[in-house]
């Protein structure tokens, strides 16, 4: 039996697939020969597979830990350890921006500031306007957006540089240091693949730890996969920049095939869903929304068109779809993370109950898992296991 496991990118609900991958591990007869992996679901499976043999769960729970705050924390600072913008490099870019003669280019703009007082004039003369939409206008293009000095601070925010809200790429990084990139090379560990995005030649590339046909897994490649524009900056690699690639390709579904069509089982571990969105009661809920909205979609169509293919294509192929807890956040939380580990087992335990009776859940089976209300946290023996 030949296997292949896709861990999909989903940022803060990880433990979804951790939860999963501790359930499986479980199961002596159930092990991967293949992973497909993005974003997330890349360091997931690579912290996962560098660790010792039969400490694969307890290494990657408490590499991601680290990453996730303690409730009391998080609640006043809703940002994930990881995500430590680079102050050094941003002061730099602000003051090259400030020294720089052709960032005062366009400052003052004449016939755009008489054109504004024009118009606060007649606005001031015409009380059918004062209107809280119209005031907004207003102070956005007739005042700030001609006046020289929020035009020069503006410019410095959103064209300095600096490329990202964070930076998570550093060669001496110990926080990437923990991880034993070499391990994924030695004999008995399955052929792992993440992907990053190309921005300079415009394409998607695969790495691997095994599969010569392409660049060998590193932390810097680790970093590029999950690069996520705006979030995170892009890694430059060889001269050519790269981001995530979970919003172009879940999980190199095309290529996994293409390199091993000879699999016999293909697990989904996607993570995201549509529902698991809610209404933003914040800019931080915006921010998550803005996010998730698109990679839940993405991940979800994904899965539906790889499974018309096997169908089409690999009839013999079974592929085995983790159903997607609802009930998690998107926090950063150390409950979150608990939360969503447990879900994550306890999901992959109802689809292994089904597959020992050599069937799949079915859509309404999958439905039930996934809304579940919350649970209670499950005790853990001395032994470490729940």
């Amino acid at each position: 039996m030949k296997r292949a496991i896709c861990l999909a990118g989903g940022g803060p609900a990880v433990g979804l697939s951790l939860g999963t991958l501790k359930r499986l591990h479980e199961e002596e007869d159930i092990r991967f020969d293949v992973w497909s992996l993005a974003c997330i679901g890349a360091w997931l499976g690579i912290v996962w597979n560098q660790a010792e043999p039969g400490h694969e769960a307890e290494t990657s729970e408490a590499f991601f830990r680290q990453i996730f705050r303690p409730d009391d924390v998080y609640d006043r600072f809703p940002i994930a350890a990881a995500f430590a913008p680079d102050y050094q490099a941003s002061a730099t870019n602000m003051v090259e921006f400030i020294l720089d003669p052709a960032s005062y280019r366009n400052l003052v703009v004449p016939a755009a500031i008489q054109e504004a007082w024009m118009d606060i004039l007649r606005f001031a003369g015409d009380p059918s306007q004062w209107t809280q939409a119209n005031f907004n206008s207003l102070l956005l293009n007739q005042v700030l957006a001609v006046n020289p000095l929020s035009r020069f601070v503006t410019s410095l925010m959103y064209k300095s540089k600096t490329r990202g809200l964070s930076r998570i790429y550093y060669p001496d990084s110990a926080f990437l240091q923990q991880i034993d990139f070499s391990r994924l090379s030695e004999p008995g560990r399955p052929v792992l693949y993440h992907n990053a995005y190309n921005l300079t030649d415009d394409r998607l590339e695969l790495f691997s730890n095994k599969d010569g046909k392409y660049q060998h897994i590193s932390a810097q490649t680790l970093c590029a996969c999950s690069a996520l524009p705006y979030i995170e900056e892009p890694v430059i690699m060889d001269g050519k920049t790269y981001c995530e690639g979970a919003t172009v390709d879940t999980v190199n579904f095309e290529d996994l095939m293409r390199n091993h069509p000879d699999l016999d089982e293909v697990w989904v571990s996607r993570i995201l869903d549509i529902k698991q969105v809610r209404k933003p009661e914040n800019l931080y809920d915006a921010l998550n929304n803005l996010v998730m909205l698109f990679a839940a979609t993405t991940s979800e169509d994904d899965v539906k068109l790889f499974k018309h293919h096997v169908a089409k294509d690999y009839p013999d192929l079974r592929v085995i779809e983790i159903p997607v807890e609802f009930n998690i956040t998107y926090d950063w939380s150390h409950s979150n993370l608990d939360h969503s580990m447990d879900e994550g087992y306890d999901a992959a335990a109802q689809v292994l109950a089904a597959y020992r009776q050599g069937r799949q859940l079915t859509p309404a089976e999958s439905h039930a898992v996934s809304v579940l209300p919350m649970r209670p946290r499950r005790a853990k023996t001395a032994a470490g296991k729940t």
